[in-house]
């Protein structure tokens, strides 16, 4: 790896909040969105949502900027069973920052690790994010 690239740590309320979302009982679909902050070199907790369609969370997330999603979806499977799986998704818009860029995909992995996420998904437009796209992505997972 090059020693240019910035791996950001992640913030210690930032991990217990991630702990505690990945055991919430709710059954309706919530996210966490999260942010590098540069001056600190950490991600951070920008905002969260309950009972978010994936359309909603389209809207929070800033066109030009990257952020980091953790989404638990209600997804509703062909033969009917339920299941709440946790995804991770990078927003990483077409057109930011270079070093903006760098930091986030820097720090992508870390995250991914600590959250304690496998099924993660990137998106270069925020009008990727939809309900069939995210179907179709953990239509792989059986």
């Amino acid at each position: 790896m090059s020693d240019s690239l910035v791996v950001c740590e992640v913030d210690p309320e930032l991990r217990e909040k991630l702990r505690k979302f990945r055991f919430r009982k709710e059954t309706d679909n919530a996210a966490i969105i999260m942010k590098v902050d540069k001056d600190r070199q950490m991600v951070v907790l920008e905002e969260e949502f309950q009972n978010i369609s994936p359309e909603e969370l389209k809207m929070e997330l800033p066109e030009r900027q990257p952020r980091f999603v953790v989404y638990s979806y209600k997804y509703v499977h062909e033969d009917g069973r339920v299941s709440y799986p946790l995804c991770f998704i990078f927003s990483s818009p077409v057109g930011c920052k270079p070093e903006q860029q760098m930091m986030y995909a820097g720090s992508k992995n870390r995250l991914v690790q600590t959250a304690e996420l496998t099924k993660v998904f990137e998106i270069r437009t925020t009008d990727e994010l939809t309900e069939a796209w995210l179907q179709e992505k953990l239509s792989f997972f059986r």
